[in-house]
C-alpha cells in the first residue's frame, strides 16, 4: 500500500529556536514522554517555542490498538508512583504557561490509571499555581468513578476524543465506542468543568456525518471541538482516504460556531492540543465577563 503524497499546504517547517531547543532538553533529561513527539505532530515546534507541551503520562505503550495511532500496543510497565512529582517539577523548569497532559490506555489497571491522573493534576497544581491545565483523557471504560477521580482535581479543560465519526467508529478506534465517549464528555460538562472533543478528517465520512458529530457534541455540553487532517504514520496504519482542502476545513469551522461552539479549532494541521492555551484563556475571560 503506497501512502498518498502530501499536498502543499500540509509541509510544515521543521521544529527550531531557542524556546524549542530548552524545552527539548528537559524532555530528554528528564525521560519525559510527550505526545508531541510519540505522536510525532506537526505543530511540535510552534507549540513547544510558545510554552505550551502535551504529556503522555501511564508509560508510552498502549493497550488498546487504534489503527490511527502510532503509540507503541503492547503490555505496559508498572505504573511508576514518582511520575506525578517528576512531571510537575519538568514543568515548573520549562516555565510552561500551559500544559496538556493524556495518557495511554491503561485497560490492565482496575482504575484505568486514574489515581495517577489525579495525583499529576494536583501536583502540578501545587508545584506551578501559574500554569493552567488540559487534561486529554482515555474513556476509563465509561466508569464513572473513574472519570469523576479526574473532575475532582478541576483542571481547567478536559478533552476526551470522539476521533470519528459514528459510522467509522468500529473501524478507525480500538474497544472504543462511540456513545460510551458521549457519555463521558457529558458527565464532564454536567461537572461545570470546559469540556472539550476532536475528530480527523479524510479517513472517508461525510459532510453530513460531520454535521451530526457536531450536533452530537452540543448535545451532551462540548464547548470546544478540533478538527484535523488525518495522517497515516505508516503503511501498517488505516489507509487515507483523502486530503482535505484548507478551504473546507474553513467551512467546518464557520459551520461548528453558527451552531454554537465557543471555540472549533479546524485546520489541516490541527491536532487536540493546537492552540490549548488560547482556548482556556479566553474561556476564563468570557467566564469573568459574564460574572460582571
Amino acid at each position: 500500500m503506497k501512502i498518498k503524497r502530501k499536498p502543499e499546504w500540509l509541509k510544515i517547517q521543521l521544529p527550531k529556536g531557542d524556546d524549542y531547543a530548552y524545552v527539548n532538553g528537559i524532555v530528554q533529561e528528564h525521560g519525559l514522554h510527550t505526545i508531541c513527539s510519540s505522536g510525532k505532530c506537526p505543530n511540535v515546534g510552534e507549540c513547544w517555542g510558545n510554552g505550551t507541551a502535551t504529556f503522555m503520562i501511564l508509560g508510552n505503550i498502549c493497550t488498546r490498538a487504534c489503527k490511527f495511532c502510532n503509540v507503541p500496543t503492547g503490555k505496559p510497565l508498572p505504573v511508576d508512583t514518582k511520575e506525578p512529582k517528576r512531571l510537575a517539577r519538568s514543568i515548573k523548569l520549562m516555565k510552561l504557561k500551559h500544559a496538556v497532559i493524556t495518557s495511554v490506555d491503561r485497560d490492565d489497571l482496575e482504575d484505568g490509571g486514574s489515581g495517577i491522573w489525579a495525583e499529576c493534576i494536583k501536583e502540578i497544581k501545587e508545584t506551578c499555581p501559574g500554569t493552567t491545565l488540559e487534561v486529554l483523557i482515555p474513556d476509563f471504560n465509561g466508569k464513572e468513578k473513574d472519570v469523576q477521580r479526574v473532575i475532582n482535581e478541576n483542571p481547567e479543560v478536559i478533552s476526551h476524543n470522539l476521533e470519528t465519526v459514528r459510522r467509522l467508529t468500529p473501524e478507525v478506534r480500538s474497544r472504543a465506542k462511540y456513545d460510551l465517549s458521549l457519555k463521558v464528555l457529558k458527565q464532564i460538562a454536567d461537572s461545570g468543568i470546559v469540556a472539550k472533543s476532536g475528530i480527523m478528517l479524510g479517513l472517508g465520512e461525510t459532510e453530513e456525518e460531520i454535521y451530526q458529530t457536531m450536533d452530537d457534541l452540543l448535545a451532551v455540553g462540548v464547548k470546544v471541538m478540533t478538527i484535523g487532517q488525518y495522517l497515516q504514520p505508516t503503511r501498517k496504519h488505516l489507509e487515507l482516504q483523502e486530503y482535505i482542502t484548507p478551504e473546507q476545513f474553513k467551512k467546518y469551522e464557520q459551520v461548528g460556531l453558527e451552531k454554537g461552539f465557543s471555540f472549533v479549532e479546524s485546520t489541516p494541521l490541527v491536532r487536540s492540543s493546537y492552540h490549548a492555551e488560547q482556548h482556556v484563556n479566553a474561556l476564563k475571560l468570557k467566564q469573568v465577563l459574564k460574572n460582571d
